[in-house]
């Protein structure tokens, strides 16, 4: 049987995307990412219940994606970035230095992408936890 003659909810456009990873310290992807970058809080938990892990879900107000990053107090896990683990927004404009300057400000790391593709049309800079941020000047369509 081919995929497309599977009966099921269908992958679309518009769906709802969530990215989850653990974070070492939730303020300071706060800090990056709300403070810097200029995403929302969209929701937020510290309560520390056993068995439950705090967070943070961060995104743009009203999109169709969000982060989630968390943390598990008594289990604490460690991100484990590589160098092609990238979250990319396409600009469609130069990237602002003042951008970059606040993201490195806030705890980024300016780095050289390991895809030289991104350092042609872009800027890259590690999150506090290591994850790659890539700023590209180009639209999605070019």
């Amino acid at each position: 049987m081919n995929q497309s003659s599977q009966q099921g909810p269908a992958v679309t456009a518009g769906m709802r995307v969530r990215i989850a990873r653990p974070s070492r310290d939730l303020a300071a992807v706060e800090r990056f990412y709300v403070g810097a970058l200029g995403l929302d809080v969209l929701w937020r938990t510290e309560e520390s219940v056993p068995g439950e892990h705090d967070l943070l879900m961060a995104g743009p107000a009203g999109g169709t994606w969000h982060f989630e990053f968390t943390r598990d107090p008594l289990k604490p896990l460690d991100p484990t970035p590589t160098v092609d683990d990238l979250f990319v927004l396409y600009l469609a404009g130069p990237v602002e230095d003042a951008l970059v300057d606040r993201l490195i400000a806030a705890g980024g790391t300016r780095v050289p992408a390991h895809n030289a593709y991104w350092d042609q049309y872009g800027v890259t800079v590690a999150d506090p936890d290591g994850y790659r941020l890539v700023l590209c000047s180009r639209s999605w369509n070019s």
